[in-house]
């Protein structure tokens, strides 16, 4: 049958004929496959574009970074010191031993981050006061829009100088250029301003010990002003009674000169603060490990949303069987004619193995073409990402042709087990 090209076509016309008899029909038998294709690649790019947004997050931490943020203990575990004081957190101490004792770090970036009210003139919005070191730009994939970022003269003058997010420009500064005025912080202390970064998106949190954070609502001083103007003691008024901590260091970012390091400074910073802290007041969080976490909690999801939308393919393949036996029920008459006419079993098995082929393909074709297009529709009314693979489409094809194939050889069997003269005998 295969070797005979010229039987082949006319088998594909005769088949297309029969199908366009029954134009609605056959378009309602092939919705089944439409369906279960389109889902397949929506549910495939939507579960894809989620993975590569939470793995940009990730990786902006960087691979070859360990991160060790400061955690306040539970109520139990707070301890006073003698002046009324409770401490918690990174220390500057800390900062020096690991720098001095771990050989593998190549860079410790510190950094310390409070909410505040930043000002000016009758503008105010609550931001995030963060104190840096100049390496904060390159260690984040900070861009400057206008004017610069904290330099290394900054911090060893303990410039009252701030770089602000593109948020707090635009709430602060409606229509004037932020460039050389001066915001005011916590209602007491004023930073010229020097820079404005670029927008840039907002990351998830990642981590029990990693919050989202809002780049875009930061505004960046240097961390050695940071220590002077706004001091290290915290007071917090409430129901009349004020209450004081101290905090040194939000955040310590350890960049290791090897990525196969990476682990085993991890380990080696947890031990070494864990001997120097009576209380648990630290967090160590590894971008490497999530980075490798999520990309297998990736595979999973997509492999449980593809089974799920499987199920569509195969309740179409059930719709193509169903039909095709319907079909073979009423041409009972014309397959009896065929086989007078000296139609073999095979010729009879063939023509309807190719009339559900055609079927089965013209399902897969639409349900991918539904399917490459609803996806950017997706990102452009919900704003979510979706990203659109190679692999999803074809499988989502290969398994929809395999599926209405399979389903077709029982009604092709049946109709060519036909007695030729029982057959005629329904004409």
């Amino acid at each position: 049958m295969f070797s005979n090209p010229a039987k082949m076509v006319a088998l594909i016309r005769m088949s297309l004929r029969s199908l366009m008899l029954h134009k609605l029909r056959s378009l309602l038998t092939i919705l089944g496959l439409v369906v279960g294709v389109a889902s397949v690649v929506i549910m495939l790019a939507v579960a894809e574009g989620a993975g590569q947004e939470a793995q940009r997050n990730i990786e902006a931490l960087g691979i070859r970074n360990v991160i060790v943020r400061s955690v306040k203990p539970s109520g139990g575990e707070q301890e006073k010191e003698r002046n009324g004081v409770y401490s918690y957190g990174l220390t500057y101490l800390d900062m020096r031993r690991l720098n001095e004792t771990l050989s593998m770090v190549d860079r410790i970036a510190p950094l310390r981050e409070f909410r505040y009210e930043a000002r000016y003139l009758d503008r105010s919005l609550e931001a995030r006061l963060v104190g840096i070191e100049p390496d904060y730009q390159e260690a984040n994939n900070l861009e400057m829009m206008i004017g610069r970022f904290i330099d290394s003269n900054d911090s060893n003058n303990q410039a009252n100088v701030c770089v602000l997010g593109a948020e707090v420009a635009e709430k602060l500064f409606v229509y004037d250029s932020p460039i050389g005025k001066t915001v005011q912080i916590a209602n007491k202390q004023m930073f010229r301003v020097v820079g404005v970064t670029k927008e840039k998106l907002s990351s998830a949190g990642i981590g029990s010990s990693l919050s989202a954070q809002d780049y875009n609502r930061d505004v960046y001083i240097p961390l050695s002003t940071d220590r002077n103007r706004m001091g290290e003691l915290l007071v917090y008024q409430q129901q009349g009674t004020e209450s004081y901590e101290r905090l040194e260091l939000s955040q310590l970012t350890l960049q290791v000169t090897e990525t196969n390091l990476v682990k085993a400074a991890a380990s080696a910073a947890e031990s070494l603060l864990g001997s120097t802290h009576s209380k648990k007041d630290f967090e160590v969080t590894i971008p490497l490990d999530l980075l490798e976490q999520v990309k297998a909690q990736q595979r999973i999801f997509n492999f449980i949303l593809g089974s799920i939308a499987a199920i569509s393919l195969l309740v179409g393949g059930i719709g193509i069987m169903n039909i095709m036996l319907a079909t073979v029920s009423e041409r009972t008459g014309e397959i009896g004619i065929r086989r007078a006419l000296g139609a073999t079993k095979g010729d009879i098995t063939m023509q309807f193995l190719v009339e559900t082929t055609v079927l089965a393909t013209s399902g897969a074709f639409l349900g991918a073409l539904v399917g490459i297009v609803v996806p950017p529709l997706l990102s452009f009314f919900t704003g979510r990402e979706t990203a659109l693979t190679w692999w999803g489409p074809m499988i989502a094809v290969l398994v929809a042709m395999s599926t209405g194939l399979i389903f077709g050889i029982y009604p092709a069997r049946r109709a060519a087990m036909l007695d030729p003269i029982e057959a005629l005998r329904r004409l």
